[in-house]
């Protein structure tokens, strides 16, 4: 495990460089950081499937990264609804997946509070998610992480479809709150 001085937690299973789905589901329920911490989002909402990579090193700005994986089928719920006769996966879905994984590390590092998404600095929309793509990637460069009395991730993040890059997002903050 690559250590940081001010980004250090207990080895636990929570401090894989990995996860599931069941181990994301797992973390929706509230297992994964203990009661009151950060939580993904149950489906639908849920907007992967996996995290394949996360860490405190490395990413564009060397303060850690996150990799997750998002299997698109024709069923998903919003091709449905997002628009009939045009189904497009609607792209505050995907900004809304990379600050779930924002929030994610912070409880990953073991920062206690809930997650919340506090903004976005810029968002850029090159392409869409059609029924037809295979796979989306969403990676996370984190920028700042501050522990203290506030907790708070920053980052910029990018999504994919099938290769290609079609969203980018800079400063994403996501805060933890205790109450």
């Amino acid at each position: 495990m690559p250590s940081d001085s001010d980004q250090t937690a207990p080895q636990t299973p929570a401090r894989a460089s990995s996860f599931s789905y069941e181990d994301l589901l797992a973390c929706g329920r509230g297992e994964l950081f203990g009661a009151g911490n950060a939580q993904l989002p149950l489906p639908p909402m849920l907007m992967f499937d996996r995290i394949t990579s996360i860490g405190t090193e490395g990413g564009a700005h060397g303060k850690g990264h996150v990799r997750a994986e998002f299997d698109i089928r024709p069923d998903l719920w919003f091709f449905g609804c997002h628009f009939k006769g045009d189904p497009v996966m609607p792209g505050c879905l995907g900004l809304d997946a990379l600050w779930q994984l924002v929030g994610f590390h912070l409880g990953w590092l073991g920062a206690p509070g809930r997650g919340r998404a506090l903004g976005v600095g810029e968002v850029k929309f090159t392409d869409q998610v059609l029924p037809s793509v295979s796979k989306v990637v969403y990676n996370v460069d984190l920028k700042r992480v501050r522990q203290g009395k506030l907790v708070l991730g920053i980052a910029d993040g990018t999504v994919e479809a099938d290769g290609k890059r079609i969203y980018e997002a800079q400063d994403l903050r996501v805060a933890l709150f205790q109450s």
